[in-house]
């Protein structure tokens, strides 16, 4: 008879300890998992509907379908999500919020409140909420484009894999940065097949391009710059006098995210690299 009370009792601990842990567990599971997308309604302009997926959260998506036919036209990354592989992929997703039309662009409106403006002509994306000015349109931007851009992003070799991007003004910046005494020229770039943004620098006196971000990791910078949302031209100068790091061959990029972390990007003779200046 003791020995059948004490199985009892350690069956009723046992059952217990596992109900205690299911109530203790279960909430934290369920708060891992995020709830479903809303559902985006579609935009109809001129006989096209626009719609946004919304089945991948990696990425927010559009895309254009003719009524008539319903032949699907053309499908546009708007902006990609950086996940970081320690925490749960899902809880990390951001999908598109709504759609609508402005002046002849879809603008679109993410879950975490950025809105970016799609040029329904030429698929320019441009982030509306950013806090630098913006040129009236994408044209005005095309027609300031050093001539060395077109010849080594637009109509070169590259052009296949990258495009120009004009979310950002300016979306180029010019300096010696491999310090060849000769003038280079950044401009910022999106590859094609998966919408990654990042920076192309063309070197003056070779053509020769270097792409950092858009697919191509970079320091802390990953393989997307989607999170930039300023960047600037630092002299070689005003570095050797400011910054205690290693010899600079040329000027710098000062790159970063506003009210956040900030980076130089700079030639050390070989390659560029990546130099954290603040969080």
């Amino acid at each position: 008879m003791i020995a059948d009370k004490h199985a009892i009792n350690r069956v009723q601990v046992t059952r217990q300890v596992l109900t205690f842990a299911a109530l203790v567990l279960l909430p934290s599971l369920a708060l891992s998992k995020r709830t479903e997308p809303a559902k985006v309604d579609p935009v109809i302009h001129e006989g096209i509907r626009y719609i946004a997926p919304n089945d991948d959260g990696r990425r927010g998506y559009i895309e254009a379908w003719e009524i008539q036919t319903n032949k699907k036209l053309w499908e546009l990354t708007v902006f990609t999500n950086r996940l970081d592989p320690k925490l749960e992929k899902d809880v990390q997703w951001v999908f598109i919020k709504s759609l609508s039309r402005q002046d002849g662009m879809l603008i679109v409106t993410s879950e975490h409140g950025k809105t970016y403006q799609v040029d329904l002509k030429t698929k320019a994306i441009i982030r509306s909420d950013l806090t630098q000015p913006r040129p009236s349109n994408t044209a005005t931007q095309r027609h300031d484009m050093p001539g060395m851009v077109p010849k080594a992003i637009t109509n070169g070799p590259l052009g296949n894999k990258y495009e120009v991007a004009f979310h950002m003004n300016p979306f180029f910046l010019s300096g010696d940065f491999n310090g060849d005494g000769k003038t280079d020229v950044a401009v910022l770039v999106k590859q094609r097949s998966t919408g990654k943004l990042g920076i192309a620098i063309i070197h003056g006196a070779t053509d020769k391009v270097q792409i950092l971000g858009a697919g191509v990791s970079i320091g802390n910078g990953g393989d997307d710059f989607e999170w930039m949302d300023t960047w600037e031209v630092r002299s070689k100068n005003d570095l050797v006098a400011s910054t205690s790091a290693p010899k600079f061959h040329g000027d710098a990029l000062l790159v970063g995210k506003s009210e956040a972390a900030s980076a130089l990007i700079y030639w050390n003779g070989k390659r560029y690299v990546w130099l954290q200046q603040s969080d």
